[in-house]
């Protein structure tokens, strides 16, 4: 909306159901009402945080029994690989990126830091839009070649790391802002692209204009200059910049799951999210598939026998610790061809399914712009590129986060019932791929009669994505 008086949006916001203006309020008076004693709580989750990626390195190993009822370290690795992660992700559809402005230690620790450091003004290589993603990228792959699921030493590196790193950029740029939060957090990118099929907004009474703001004057602590607010992805919900009794500002308001994907082109449409969505799906897809699939062994002894042949006997020797799993008293010692291995192979997944998902998105584009479809075919591709991020939000639930659903293996469903609910689960994300796509084409002026071809190439990719995953729906894990 352009430039509408807040009487007008008023009148607007007045069409909606009543009981849903009236648990948004409330939900707003709650917050504003208490929300100094917000800096309380992520104290607390710091102390949390600290307890769950620390205190593990010096407890002795898990029996191999052991349960997360009987064990501190098996009880710390399901908090973080079967409820935090799939859950927060989970989490964005009903309440958008509440985690980071509620809960999250690293993002506060930052903010925190920044009161005390020199506030330098934020740099270009930082403020670029692809630094989230190179941190994403960096992360999973270290993640994965130092055990970050299986060794408590790995999870203490990479968790703590990450969030000394999220310190150190708070502390040095920025003035009261979460530079942090807004540039380099490798899950921020992602929870902001997924906060976009979020059931809540936070919308400005009064927008000056459709073109999303950046400003580091104001309220706001990820730099939104919230007069012109029209996108999900960099609000952590932090309720700072909502006063129920001002005419003006930012008000919450509920809304279906995914209409601001349905309406993209209104909120800011990103070329850099949609490589991103392929890229970072591509990156995990990997990241699971090097441990259960034959073909990765294969090429690992390949390898080996081709670096020996030519005089490449660093290959076999274990690397440091910090950048490679080395731990001879669990019987795992990564080598450095187990490091170039490993890097490789999730590199190129990455690759192989980004040219994928870019090339059916590409076709979909065609195929919309020779059905009727406004716009050029790169505003066409990266509209259309949105329909795969709930397909893409339920892979990364089910092969990084399947020990959410470990639990229903000891009902009486048994193994076929933790299948079916990770199948369950992807069909749902399909399906709600499908319809966007569908929706999106729609505002791109597609008539109704020729959406079914342009869709197709978008089926098709979603189903690609799927096919990746499958080993991950049916646990064949190591």
């Amino acid at each position: 909306m352009n430039n509408k008086s807040f009487d007008e949006v008023r009148t607007k916001a007045s069409v909606r159901p009543v009981s849903a203006r009236k648990v948004a309020a409330a939900v707003e008076e709650f917050f504003v009402r208490n929300r100094t004693w917000l800096s309380w709580v992520h104290a607390a989750m710091f102390l949390v945080f600290l307890g769950i990626i620390l205190v593990p390195v010096f407890l002795p190993d898990p029996p191999g029994n052991a349960t997360p009822l009987t064990h501190y370290t098996t009880f710390t690795n399901y908090l973080l690989w079967g409820l935090w992660f799939p859950l927060v992700f989970m989490s964005v559809i009903v309440t958008g990126r509440s985690w980071c402005g509620l809960l999250c230690p690293m993002g506060a620790a930052a903010e925190k830091a920044n009161a005390y450091g020199p506030k330098f003004k934020i740099p270009r290589w930082l403020s670029w839009e692809g630094t989230p993603v190179v941190s994403f990228l960096i992360v999973t792959i270290i993640g994965q070649t130092v055990g970050v699921r299986d060794h408590p030493e790995a999870a203490a590196e990479v968790f703590g790391g990450t969030m000394l790193a999220a310190i150190i950029i708070g502390w040095l740029f920025g003035s009261k802002k979460r530079a942090w939060c807004r540039h380099a957090c490798p899950i921020g990118l992602l929870l902001g692209v997924f906060s976009r099929l979020g059931a809540v907004e936070f919308a400005p009474w009064t927008r000056k204009s459709t073109t999303e703001g950046y400003t580091d004057r104001g309220v706001c602590p990820t730099l939104i200059d919230i007069s012109r607010k029209t996108e999900s992805r960099h609000c952590i919900e932090c309720f700072r910049c909502v006063n129920p009794s001002a005419k003006g500002g930012v008000h919450l308001e509920f809304r279906k799951p995914g209409k601001e994907i349905e309406r993209i082109r209104d909120h800011h449409a990103n070329p850099v999210e949609v490589w991103f969505l392929f890229l970072g799906t591509g990156i995990a897809l990997g990241g699971f598939l090097w441990l259960v699939l034959p073909i990765f062994q294969k090429m690992r002894q390949s390898l080996g026998v081709w670096s020996i042949h030519n005089g490449l006997t660093w290959m076999g020797q274990p690397g440091p610790a910090w950048l490679m799993s080395v731990h001879p008293e669990r019987n795992e010692i990564f080598l450095w061809l187990d490091f170039v291995m490993i890097t490789g192979f999730m590199t190129g997944c990455m690759v192989l399914l980004a040219v994928v998902l870019a090339a059916f998105t590409s076709c979909s584009s065609a195929l919309a712009g020779r059905a009727g479809g406004d716009g050029t075919f790169g505003s066409r591709f990266t509209e259309l590129g949105y329909q795969y991020t709930p397909v893409a939000m339920v892979s990364l639930i089910i092969g990084l986060g399947g020990k959410l659903f470990e639990p229903i293996a000891y009902t009486p469903l048994g193994i076929d019932g933790v299948h079916g609910a990770k199948g369950l689960l992807f069909v749902i994300g399909l399906l709600w791929s499908i319809r966007l796509g569908e929706r999106i084409l729609a505002r791109q002026g597609v008539a109704a009669s020729r959406r079914w071809l342009p869709l197709l190439p978008g089926l098709i990719g979603t189903l690609a994505v799927g096919l990746g995953w499958w080993p991950a729906i049916f646990g064949l894990m190591k």
